[in-house]
């Protein structure tokens, strides 16, 4: 409360009060003034230097928020890293191994990736986040490199089971319909013609009509008659591979005519140079003959294959 000044009046008998001068009371008012701003400046300093403005403690928290999402982003970084190291080593030591491919060199997966500069003039200051972009363009790079991997491991994929889906690996007679397997490749005795005479093929005996089946996919590159093969049947298996049925009674395909593997081509029958009903068969690779016997034993059971090689005429031929 101001101080109040009052002054004895000896006419009236009382004390009057004592009003200061226009001069006097802005003199007062300034040096209260500044007495004031004395103290409030250094008052307001040391609030300004140990508590921040409502705008700086928002900025505040919302940095302290973006570190945290920021921490999380390189958590999430570095997963993708290890699961992508994860599938990196699964691609080159399993699946490009079981494809027959080579792996990938670490000049390949680990390439740098170039332009980052370029894209980050405005925050070239901005450490954190530079190094972050950087790891996720490399990380970007790295996936794109494994994408296109896949790739060539899904066409090499689709080669091999094309490859041994056509590659000829099946008896063309059912075991049920196989009276006897002849299984001379080479020279040997011709029934008719009583020569020695080389042979490049297995004999099936059967019964007259029993189905003949492809033992590949292919497509039939020959379906006509001969006077050695009579009513035959050849398949261009693809990737060298070649397949002829000859003797048939009956061909069930057709010239260009796809085919698959089991795939009924024809009946046994005894036509051309044949003193029996039975289905000659032969395996050609890039135009020369093998012997069908090598084949077999990939997709036949055990059994079927224990009476293959335990039939005489095997026995004699690996003696021989």
């Amino acid at each position: 409360m101001a101080n109040l000044y009052y002054r004895y009046n000896p006419e009236t008998c009382q004390y009057e009060r004592i009003y200061p001068s226009r001069k006097k009371f802005f003199i007062r008012a300034a040096v209260y003034l500044l007495l004031s701003l004395i103290t409030a400046l250094p008052a307001t300093w040391w609030y300004i230097q140990h508590y921040a403005s409502l705008q700086e403690q928002y900025l505040l928290q919302e940095n302290k928020m973006l570190m945290a999402d920021w921490s999380e982003l390189q958590e999430e970084i570095d997963t993708a890293y290890a699961s992508l190291a994860d599938f990196s080593q699964k691609d080159d030591d399993y699946y490009r191994t079981l494809l027959d491919l080579q792996p990938l060199s670490p000049s390949i997966r680990e390439a740098g990736v170039g332009g980052i500069e370029r894209k980050f003039d405005e925050v070239a200051d901005n450490k954190l986040v530079k190094e972050s972009y950087e790891r996720l363009e490399k990380l970007k790079h790295q996936v794109q490199v494994e994408l296109q991997s896949f790739d060539e491991l899904s066409l090499k994929a689709d080669i091999q089971l094309s490859k041994r889906a056509s590659r000829p690996a099946i008896l063309p007679i059912h075991n049920r319909d196989l009276v006897h397997l002849h299984t001379t490749f080479g020279n040997r005795f011709h029934p008719l013609l009583r020569i020695w005479r080389d042979h490049r093929g297995l004999d099936m005996t059967a019964p007259k009509g029993a189905p003949v089946f492809a033992t590949g996919n292919g497509v039939v590159s020959r379906a006509d008659y001969s006077e050695t093969y009579g009513l035959v049947i050849y398949i261009d298996h693809g990737f060298g591979y070649e397949t002829r049925y000859a003797h048939l009674l009956k061909y069930e395909l057709k010239l260009g005519q796809e085919v698959k593997r089991g795939q009924l081509v024809g009946y046994v029958g005894t036509t051309g140079q044949s003193d029996a009903y039975h289905l000659h068969y032969e395996v050609l690779h890039n135009g020369v003959q093998v012997n069908p016997i090598n084949f077999f034993q990939r997709d036949l059971s055990h059994q079927e294959y224990q009476k293959i090689v335990e039939h005489p005429k095997y026995k004699d031929s690996i003696t021989k």
